[in-house]
């Protein structure tokens, strides 16, 4: 479940950020607006002007935001899917072949080694996705009005508005830091069920046979 939380709340954001522009004094302002969302390609994500609103004469399709986190972003979500797939396969073999789990001391030790990897790939994952989420926050934030060359020109006035809240990808960081977590919980419970913990019969007592009697 903390998996399907981790990649819902990621992979289905969409937010915009708007800035009010004007070029004359007393002119009304008018708000243009960048669209973004999964996968954050922000450099693909370019201002809209009103429909039918030439805004300080400027074509405001050809500036778009700074940056492109959709490497971060989608091994992010790709991990945390193929996680939940692997937990559905995992529930069917414990709950329909657990006979088969326990005597094949094979099936315990790969799922051990699984499971301690996906606990890395939790944390390198989420540390990637968080970073990339703060650098995010600060493409669309304030600073934009400062990286758009038409804001600099003398008489045109910018200002930063608002964006979307991000309450939701915040969310997704601490989920991904809870399945690391429990992942890394759960490892202790793997191990118990691998020939490490639990050596066969066979090795503990050893090859003298019992004495035979006359």
């Amino acid at each position: 479940i903390a998996s399907i939380f981790a990649f819902a709340t990621c992979g289905g954001f969409k937010g915009k950020t708007e800035i009010q522009v004007s070029c004359d004094k007393g002119a009304e302002n008018k708000t243009i607006t960048a669209t973004f969302g999964y996968p954050f390609r922000l450099n693909e994500a370019s201002f809209q002007a009103p429909q039918g609103v030439n805004v300080c004469r400027v074509d405001w399709k050809n500036y778009v935001l700074i940056g492109d986190y959709s490497s971060s972003a989608q091994f992010y979500v790709t991990f945390a899917v193929f996680v939940f797939l692997y937990c559905i396969a995992a529930l069917l073999l414990y709950v329909g072949y657990t006979n088969l789990y326990r005597d094949n001391r094979k099936l315990p030790m790969t799922d051990f080694v699984i499971t301690i990897v996906a606990t890395f790939l939790w944390l390198v994952s989420t540390s990637a996705w968080a970073k990339a989420l703060a650098d995010i926050k600060t493409a669309t934030g304030p600073s934009i009005v400062q990286e758009l060359k038409p804001c600099s020109v003398q008489g045109t006035l910018c200002q930063f508005v608002s964006v979307t809240s991000m309450g939701s990808l915040n969310v997704s960081v601490i989920f991904g830091f809870l399945n690391m977590i429990l992942w890394g919980g759960n490892a202790w419970f793997v191990y118990k069920e691998t020939s490490f913990h639990s050596p066969s019969n066979t090795t503990s007592q050893g090859g003298i046979p019992p004495p035979t009697g006359i």
